[in-house]
Parts: C-alpha cells; sequence; structure tokens
C-alpha cells in the first residue's frame, strides 16, 4: 500500500474512445493510495484533511461500505436502532430527511465543504460515513474503540446496480461497466481489495468491525437488525422483543417504505438534479445481475473473485 502522501494517478479506464469520451465517471477516476478514487466527487484533498485532521471517539460509529452495497438502507437502520429512544416512527427525521443527509460521508460531504469541520457539538454517539476502504481511513478510528459496520453485496449485482446510477446521467453500455470491474479500476476499488480490508479487521477486531451481506440482510431482517444493535451497544429488550418493537424498525426502514416516502420521492440530494428515488432506491433486488450479465462474464468474474479471495474464508454465493 502506498504512503498517504503517494503521487495522484488520473486514469481512464481501457475502454473504446468514444465509450471513454462520454463516460464522465470512467475519466474521472484517480489512483490514490492504491485504490481507484471518483475523485470529481471526492477531491483527494477532502481525503488527506479527513486522514490528518479527524479525531475519532471511542462511540463514534461508522458505516462503511463501496456504492451500492446496501448504504442507504443500512444507514436508516442504524439511524433508527441508535435514536429509537428519542424519536417514535410517526416523528422520526427519515420522514423528512434521506438516510445520507442524517449520516453524511466523511469524504464526499464533510471534508469537501470543510477541512476541519468542528464536530464538538454533535451529541454522542456520532454517527458517520464513508466509502475508503479500510487502509485509507483516518489513524485515529484504527486506534480508537468505534464501531465501524460494513456492508458488501454479491458484486454481479453491484455492477448492475451502479450501472444503472450513472446510465441516468450519461447512457453507456453495462459491458463497460463490468469490464472496470474485471480490472479493479470502478470507483473505490478493486472490490477484493476493498472487501478483504474490512473482513480481515472484522476477524482480527470483532468488538470494532461487523461485516454484514446484503443477501443476509435481506433474507432475514430481523435476526440481522438485532445482531446490528447488539453490535452498535444498543440491543433490544425483551419488552421491545415481545411488543414488536424490532419489527416495526425492520418494516419502516424496508426498502418499499423508504422509497415510498415523499422525501425520497421528490427530494434530490444537494449536488444532483436527479431525485433521491432515482439515485438510491431502484429495485433492491437480490440476484437481478442474472437478467444483464451472462453466464460467461458471471464465470470469469467469478474466477477473479476465487484468484483475489484465495485464502481469506471469504466467499460470495
Amino acid at each position: 500500500m502506498e504512503s498517504k502522501e503517494s503521487s495522484l494517478e488520473t486514469s481512464t479506464p481501457n475502454v473504446s474512445p468514444s465509450t471513454a469520451a462520454s463516460n464522465a465517471y470512467a475519466i474521472g477516476l484517480t489512483q490514490f493510495q492504491g485504490f481507484w478514487i471518483p475523485s470529481s466527487r471526492v477531491p483527494t484533498s477532502s481525503i488527506i484533511s479527513f486522514q490528518k485532521y479527524f479525531q475519532a471517539l471511542d462511540d463514534d460509529i461508522i458505516v462503511a461500505s463501496k456504492p451500492k452495497a446496501g448504504t442507504t438502507w443500512l444507514k436508516a437502520l442504524v439511524f433508527t436502532i441508535v435514536n429509537r429512544h428519542s424519536y417514535t416512527l410517526s416523528n422520526t427525521p427519515l420522514n423528512s430527511a434521506n438516510p445520507h443527509q442524517l449520516i453524511p460521508f466523511f469524504e464526499i460531504k464533510l471534508y469537501r465543504e470543510n477541512s476541519n469541520p468542528d464536530f464538538s457539538k454533535i451529541p454522542s454517539p456520532r454517527l458517520f460515513s464513508t466509502h475508503l476502504p479500510y487502509p485509507m481511513l483516518a489513524d485515529s478510528i484504527k486506534h480508537s474503540n468505534c464501531r465501524i459496520i460494513y456492508i458488501t453485496r454479491n458484486p454481479f449485482d453491484i455492477v448492475v446496480s451502479l450501472w444503472h446510477f450513472f446510465r441516468f446521467m450519461d447512457d453507456w453500455p453495462v459491458e463497460d461497466c463490468f469490464e472496470m470491474f474485471c480490472r479493479g479500476e470502478e470507483g473505490y476499488g478493486p472490490f477484493w481489495d476493498h472487501v478483504l480490508g474490512y473482513w480481515n479487521m472484522s476477524l482480527e477486531k470483532p468488538s470494532n468491525v461487523l461485516f454484514l451481506r446484503y443477501e443476509e440482510l435481506k433474507e432475514d431482517p430481523v435476526a440481522q437488525t438485532k445482531r446490528l444493535a447488539e453490535f452498535l451497544g444498543f440491543p433490544f429488550s425483551i419488552e421491545e422483543e415481545k411488543t414488536g418493537v424490532v419489527n416495526q424498525i425492520v418494516d419502516f426502514c424496508s426498502f418499499k417504505n423508504l422509497k415510498d416516502l415523499e422525501v425520497n420521492k421528490t427530494g434530490k440530494m444537494a449536488e444532483t438534479i436527479l431525485p433521491n428515488n432515482k439515485l438510491f432506491f431502484r429495485s433492491g433486488k437480490v440476484g437481478d445481475y442474472v437478467n444483464y450479465l451472462t453466464p460467461t462474464a458471471v464465470e470469469r468474474f467469478n474466477n477473479i473473485l476465487e484468484e483475489k479471495l484465495s485464502g481469506s474464508g471469504l466467499t460470495f454465493k
């Protein structure tokens, strides 16, 4: 891994000239500290400022992920679990604000707007998020007892979800998005290095890093929400379980309910002209990639993953 003073290298992934010219996302990738950063959205200066100035507290909670891996859903669950004694589901800020506004990104929001923001007035526990890989986190986070929840997803579904995300702004073939992933040249990639960083830390420090799979959350949201609350230090009481609080939170934070909230149907993120529902609430299905990627492509990327993840114990269905 390169040092934090590593030089920058801006690159257009190896796609055809016509595709490269029209694909603003691909053009905006910068290799920085061993990973590909979408510098059009994340100036490297904001990452450096975050690494230099952020001082973690032991009760901080950080949601980490690659884009399109279930981040919005996880943020809604984390915010609701932590604040369930402060807000009812009828008056929670989630009814009027997108989850990304309530749990802001270090590199995309906070340190992009201010090189050294003041967090002293944020009530405890402070909630933050990041798409940055583990090696790029501020040292104060790694040396603290703060909690990191990392969510990942079947990479084939990530490819398709990411393709849909960017084709709203610039039409480009799903095959090009897939090729970027195969080379590890996608935003915050390579994918395998990103997931391995958090996977290995979840094994080394299980009380500080929780590794979640999107598919497991979809399959049994009640059990995974209870697991999440326990890890966060906000476990559900027996009385809460008896009175259905867990199920109520799961239902409120479900993909369907969040998508149907007025703020997510008509609201827009400040840095785009697109509504929240197109940016963050498209489908949410597991296995949708079979409708877009050929069996040959899936087999090819499976072989790449097997090689890159070999010996780690980390697998994807």
